[in-house]
């Protein structure tokens, strides 16, 4: 066939605004004049998030809710509709046959995979007739392209949700799109029966591969939000670089553990026939991107990390396979009989442990029914056979062609595990990647440490394009640019420099939301006297875990509220709540009967452990089985006899999942969580105490917690359960974004090609770098504005080898004497900091 077409696809961000078409407009345009012989076929997604509101529309449904999420389908559409200038009438048959659906899901109280293919697929054909209108090429309905293939075994939910479509080039195809330009649906096909099917989430990228295939094109043109393939996700390890050029073989373990630029089964329709893959950024259509074409060279090096979430292991130990044939069949089609995809694969004489991928649907009760089995089969004459689930885990992956001929430079990066549980490790026959399975919690500082150690002062390699940037127009000018000149003139430096003005902004967003009764400020974030004065004139009580902070609330703000919740304390600790009249916690029975004269009598609050933790890393995820606060919920009916028996009467219940939480639900489900514990305890819990843990931007550009979305998710909480007053205890939400931390350039040195950037103080002053993996945001202020001209890690005069304060950072020029500051480091800061080495941490001060 004729390499006459080009394949261009975009995604939901790419196809939501005017702009965003006149985007797809210019770039048409910019090809047709690239390749004026081509044909351009066009693969759209759905407007971005409608994906979402069409999953949620059945379960609405059955809840006789439908309606208002069809009204915000058609009020999002009707705002493109008039953004673009076309006709909204373009749609109506579209939104019928969804009302029609969910109309008779409403009535018979039931779905099936084939109803939710029908509703899903409509956001696609919305999006496309909308765009075809504005653009004035031709419309074309996918389903007369692809045809997906049947399955053996395969469950409903996949034959439906997840297909597969055949790839083999069709002469006759082309003429079914005779027209220059032709506009048609991702994610979308139909099966041999005529049925709408879905290709999976993210299966887009499929479509338009396979069509590319089909129709023997020149080139298959994927246009996202990113520029290309990083060596890391760019959204957790800001300084990734971009890859110019990958192998197909390369970029489908990348694609399939874990990178999410692309969708794993693009990678071989275009693999087979040649076709070479583009990756642009719709934003900057002239910027270059990444190209995935045949292998130019079979050097042995890591190209890119990859990481994959939601990841499940299962394993079984059995005496009885050792050395029987037939065993391993037996077993992989257990998983074959339940629908199950295996993904990673360990084995030893007497174990097999696999990896499930968490993106693929699975069928209710799915695991359950697997494990059964998997017992069943393994049971040897004793009846013995252990199966073991694990939920919870993350895959870190390296990627490249050769990682054997590299273990043994790789024994660096592999020290960086030595403190994590690692589940399961496998080295992958095409010798293309290397795999670990840690906890999901872990995943970030591992793949930002890796990063570090394996990319650190690859400048100049021709491989590597420039680093991931957030868009221009994302930048909100901080309160540290605005009083540089200020900052410049402060001496005494290592220094905390605190912004009042920021304070109070903080403050008051907090103040706003409706359904909070009562603020707590966390001492334990920045215990600093002029900010405990200040939070105390505003009305802000204060949340206390040891007696020095009691004394030292109560002397800066005599009249403020406190909240005492100490832990694994002794009975004077306890003593010195109930002397300066805080609110006492309890967060562990032992106390009751070691002391039950202290607490006799007395109204206490009770702080329970939900069972999970949350947080953005393991040392502050403060719930679960192997944190060590909180009363289980398994010992509440002991905690009330006990109560009852000492007269105590429980007026509240606190629980604090974990610190650094972006998103509101888990907020509503610990109220939720405490008000149905609260029903055990006959009327007299009065609060609900939701602990804090209000997640920040870390990155410049980045959005902490929303909290309007809070406020509107504790609303309703209120206006189900009513009747309980619901308290917060931000601390690093009050104070980080006001405070940096400024320290002069003591010596810039090179060595081997990499630099480092000195500076007079390090991990005594901010420990969170190295006890965290923290990121935090470090500029020149000296030189603020000029051009980047270095990659540098910045490190401290400690000497501990983890003594960085950032790796990788792209800085100016930079010299001794300029001053350097480090943003977002008001919280857990100074009150973190030692005398390490005997050197000073950094002072502190406050501007008005």
């Amino acid at each position: 066939m004729p390499n006459n077409w080009i394949v261009l696809k975009f995604g939901g961000t790419s196809v939501s605004t005017r702009a965003a078409w006149e985007n797809i407009r210019g770039i048409l345009e910019m090809r047709a004049q690239e390749f004026p012989e081509c044909q351009v076929l066009v693969v759209c997604s759905a407007v971005s998030k409608v994906s979402d509101q069409l999953d949620g529309l059945l379960e609405a449904a059955m809840q006789e809710r439908h309606q208002e999420v069809l009204d915000r389908l058609r009020e999002r559409h009707q705002q493109l509709a008039d953004e673009l200038g076309v006709d909204i009438g373009l749609l109506d048959e579209e939104f019928r046959e969804l009302e029609r659906v969910a109309t008779g899901v409403a009535l018979t109280q039931e779905w099936t995979p084939r109803l939710q293919a029908r509703v899903m697929s409509r956001g696609e054909f919305l999006s496309t007739r909308l765009g075809a209108a504005f653009l004035g090429v031709a419309w074309q309905d996918v389903r007369e392209l692809l045809d997906s293939e049947d399955e053996p075994h395969a469950t409903p939910a996949r034959h439906y949700l997840s297909a597969r479509c055949g790839y083999a080039c069709d002469e006759t195809l082309p003429g079914k799109l005779s027209a220059r330009v032709v506009l048609t649906q991702g994610f979308v096909a139909r099966d041999p029966k005529g049925d709408t099917v879905l290709l999976g989430r993210g299966g887009s990228d499929t479509s338009a591969a396979y069509l590319a295939a089909r129709i023997g094109a020149r080139r298959l043109e994927i246009w996202t939000d990113v520029r290309g393939m990083y060596t890391a996700d760019p959204r957790h390890v800001p300084n990734a670089r971009l890859l110019r050029r990958l192998d197909y073989s390369e970029a489908q373990e990348l694609a399939s553990t874990g990178a999410k630029v692309l969708h794993p089964r693009c990678l071989p329709p275009v693999a087979r026939y040649g076709i070479p893959l583009h990756i642009f950024n719709t934003g900057e259509p002239r910027a270059e991107g990444t190209v995935i074409a045949s292998a130019a060279t079979d050097e042995g090096r890591v190209k890119a990390l990859s990481t994959k979430s939601r990841v499940t292991l299962v394993s079984l130990e059995s005496q009885k396979m050792w050395q029987q044939v037939g065993f391993l069949a037996d077993l992989f089609g257990c998983f074959r009989e339940h629908g199950l995809s295996i993904d990673l694969v360990a084995t030893s004489e007497t174990n097999v442990t696999v990896s499930l991928d968490g993106s693929e649907p699975l069928e209710p009760g799915a695991l359950e029914r697997l494990e059964a089995d998997l017992t069943r089969l393994g049971q040897d004459e004793d009846n013995r056979a252990s199966v073991r689930i694990t939920s919870g885990c993350s895959s870190v992956s390296l990627i490249g062609n050769r990682i054997r001929s590299l273990l043994h430079r790789l024994g660096p990066a592999l020290e960086l595990f030595e403190e994590e549980q690692i589940h399961l490790m496998t080295q992958a026959s095409s010798d293309l990647n290397l795999t670990v399975v840690v906890d999901s919690e872990q995943a970030p500082r591992l793949m930002s440490s890796l990063h570090a150690l394996l990319f650190s002062g690859a400048e100049d390699d021709p491989l590597f394009g420039p680093a991931w940037k957030k868009p221009a127009e994302k930048h909100v000018e901080t309160w540290w640019e605005r009083r540089r000149g200020d900052l410049l003139k402060l001496g005494g430096l290592p220094l905390y420099v605190y912004d009042k003005p920021t304070l109070a902004d903080n403050v008051a967003r907090l103040q706003k939301m409706t359904a909070i009764k009562r603020l707590y400020y966390a001492i334990k974030a920045n215990p600093n006297e002029d900010i405990l004065r200040f939070f105390g004139s505003q009305g802000v009580g204060f949340e206390c875990v040891s007696p020095g902070e009691l004394h030292r609330a109560r002397e800066l703000a005599h009249s403020a509220n406190l909240l005492y919740t100490p832990n694994f304390a002794s009975r004077d600790d306890y003593e010195a709540g109930f002397q300066v009249g805080a609110q006492v916690t309890l967060d562990s029975l032992e106390p009751l009967e070691l002391w039950p004269d202290l607490f006799r009598g007395r109204e206490l609050f009770l702080r329970l452990d939900p069972g999970q933790g949350k947080g953005h890393h393991k040392h502050v995820r403060t719930a679960g089985p192997q944190s060590k606060f909180g009363i289980a919920p398994a010992q509440l009916e002991q905690a009330r006899t006990m109560l009852d028996e000492l007269g105590i009467k429980v007026t509240g219940l606190h629980s604090h999942r974990g610190s650094g939480i972006l998103e509101p639900e888990p907020w509503s489900d610990t109220a939720l969580f405490l008000a149905d514990c609260a029903e055990r305890f006959g009327g007299t819990v009065r609060v609900l105490d939701l602990g804090g843990g209000l997640g920040v931007g870390e990155r410049l550009g980045d959005e902490g917690l929303s909290l309007l979305a809070l406020d509107e998710v504790l609303t309703r909480f209120s206006s189900a359960r009513p009747g309980y007053e619901l308290w917060l205890e931000p601390g690093r939400f009050l104070v980080a974004t006001a405070g940096v931390l400024l320290t002069r350039v003591n010596q810039v040195k090179q060595k081997s090609g990499k630099t480092f950037v000195g500076v007079e103080t390090g991990m005594n002053s901010l420990i969170r770098p190295a006890l965290y993996g923290a990121h935090h945001e470090i500029v020149n202020l000296t030189r603020l504005g000029e051009p980047n001209a270095i990659l540098a890690d910045v490190v401290g005069p400690i000497c501990e080898s983890a003594d960085v304060l950032g790796h990788d950072r792209r800085l100016p020029a930079t010299q001794s004497g300029d001053v350097l500051l480090i943003a977002t480091a008001g919280a857990y800061g100074r009150a973190m900091s030692s005398h390490y080495n005997l050197r000073e941490p950094a002072a502190e001060t406050l501007l008005d």
